[in-house]
């Protein structure tokens, strides 16, 4: 029904405009129109009420409307155990968790909180004042017409009507299989988030079952075939959740929902799975790692952050897909309307992080996926080692630092070699940066390498480019191997 809406809704204009040209709008034409309306209408109503029939008379369907009515009248925990037996539509479900569902002040201290970031207005665009009003009104028709659509094709009724029965199956998949919960989480703005936890807390065959993996998916990305599969088959707990407008989250992904919609699920893990920040680890592929880095920065406590084939800004990736005139125009309606900054984020968050570049990444390379050096995945690790190591990352050393990100895993390797860069746990790299931890914590900007020489400096700079980013030989859209999934880098005590 949403996918022939959606067609209908898009195909209008065209329909009504070869009606009009047919002479439909005549009176005898609104005669004939009416006519084959009232037949449409007709049949249905009658599918409708042969649909009706069949449940009413489904005994299992009826089996499902019991256990549905009693768990809206009292959502206990046998009441929604009967309810989790039967696949439907999460918008019937009683409410799970509520954002503001915290019992204590001390509780929600864990979380904090930002002012607007200043990127969300018209930094970076030549268009101000009064000027900009035609622009303002054509950015925000572009957005809410066909921009946010393209950053978010996962959100349309093509989409959805077409990975449908796959996400059915994956759902099964992982409530049989994996011993999965599902539940509907409630958001600030009263959207409804759709989320399913694996908690192998109590399975000791999971050595890892302690840990929760908050999983944020890309953006045709769905929990039930996405990422949570990743840090499953490396043994963690997951929790995944599908974005606003994605499948059976309602409301649409634009960056307050997308902000709104993981803070509560973060909250859903804290409060009501009852897992610990410094158990939580953050894991995003694509898109995803702007609610993955949103979530960093509120909650700078989780144990770790893993970011697969994200970017640093989403500016310059539509403005290279789009034509270059409207460069100033594309810069202004993401900047009001679309401002996924990751890396203003992920500076704000002081723990471990690891990055993970796909090569032959087709989708966040600003001119093409045989350039790897304009992956924006590199600006992403430029951006952070600058922040956190401002006296190593400078312009002397910056140079090496950009021709290393420039090369694949082999040719970065042999860079290594080249400035006699050791790798190892007990290298010099690695026992200088202890020997400053032990001196002066581990703290963020650091002033590591205030005193060292130029050549020192240019080892360590590729050192910290080597532990802070693994480098997978795969376009942007391939499963990533559950090896791929580890605890990131920290520096040796």
């Amino acid at each position: 029904m949403r996918f022939c809406w959606s067609v209908s809704y898009w195909t209008s204009p065209v329909l009504l405009t070869f009606l009009y040209h047919r002479g439909t709008f005549t009176y005898e034409g609104l005669l004939q129109l009416s006519s084959y309306g009232a037949s449409f209408s007709v049949v249905i109503f009658l599918a409708i009420a042969v649909r009706a029939v069949g449940r009413v008379t489904n005994e299992d369907y009826r089996k499902f409307l019991v256990a549905l009515y009693a768990a809206k009248k009292n959502p206990s925990r046998d009441a929604m155990r009967e309810l989790r037996k039967y696949d439907s539509e999460v918008s019937a479900w009683p409410v799970a968790f509520k954002w503001n569902q915290a019992s204590s002040k001390a509780e929600t201290d864990s979380r904090r909180t930002f002012p607007a970031s200043k990127s969300s207005s018209h930094r970076g665009t030549e268009i101000q004042g009064l000027s900009a009003l035609p622009c303002q009104i054509l950015g925000y028709l572009a957005v809410h017409t066909f921009g946010r659509r393209l950053m978010y094709p996962g959100a349309t009724a093509l989409i959805n009507a077409v990975v449908g029965p796959a996400l059915i199956q994956g759902r099964a998949k992982l409530v049989e299989e994996k011993d999965g919960i599902r539940a509907k989480v409630l958001t600030q703005e009263g959207n409804q988030i759709d989320t399913m936890v694996i908690d192998r807390r109590n399975d000791a065959r999971y050595a890892h079952g302690d840990t929760l993996v908050v999983c944020c998916e890309g953006n045709a990305g769905f929990y039930e075939i996405g990422c949570p599969l990743i840090p499953l088959d490396a043994g963690y707990s997951v929790l995944g959740w599908n974005h606003p407008g994605f499948s059976g989250s309602s409301g649409q992904p634009l960056p307050s929902q997308e902000q709104n919609a993981i803070d509560a699920v973060m909250q859903y893990a804290i409060h009501q799975l009852g897992f610990p920040l410094q158990n939580i680890v953050l894991f995003a592929w694509s898109i995803g790692g702007y609610t993955a880095t949103y979530a960093a920065m509120c909650y700078p406590d989780v144990k770790h952050v893993v970011l697969d084939a994200t970017f640093d800004d989403v500016s310059p990736l539509a403005v290279a897909r789009m034509p270059l005139r409207w460069k100033n125009l594309v810069l202004m309606a993401i900047r009001k309307h679309l401002n996924l900054n990751n890396a203003e984020q992920l500076l704000k968050y002081p723990g471990p992080i690891l990055l993970i570049r796909r090569s032959k990444d087709e989708m966040i390379t600003t001119i093409d996926a045989s350039v790897i050096g304009s992956n924006r995945g590199n600006d992403l690790l430029i951006k952070l080692l600058q922040h956190r190591y401002p006296k190593v990352i400078n312009d002397a050393t910056m140079p090496y630092l950009r021709e290393w990100v420039s090369k694949d895993k082999i040719h970065q390797a042999l860079m290594l070699s080249k400035y006699n860069v050791d790798t190892d746990e007990a290298g010099l790299c690695e026992s200088t940066i202890g020997s400053h931890v032990q001196e002066h914590s581990l703290s963020y900007p650091s002033m590591l390498g205030e005193d060292l020489d130029r050549d020192t400096r240019i080892q360590l700079t590729l050192f910290l480019a080597s532990k802070y980013m693994d480098d997978y030989d795969s376009t942007h859209c391939a499963p990533l191997p559950s090896t791929f999934f580890r605890s990131p880098w920290q520096p040796s005590l």
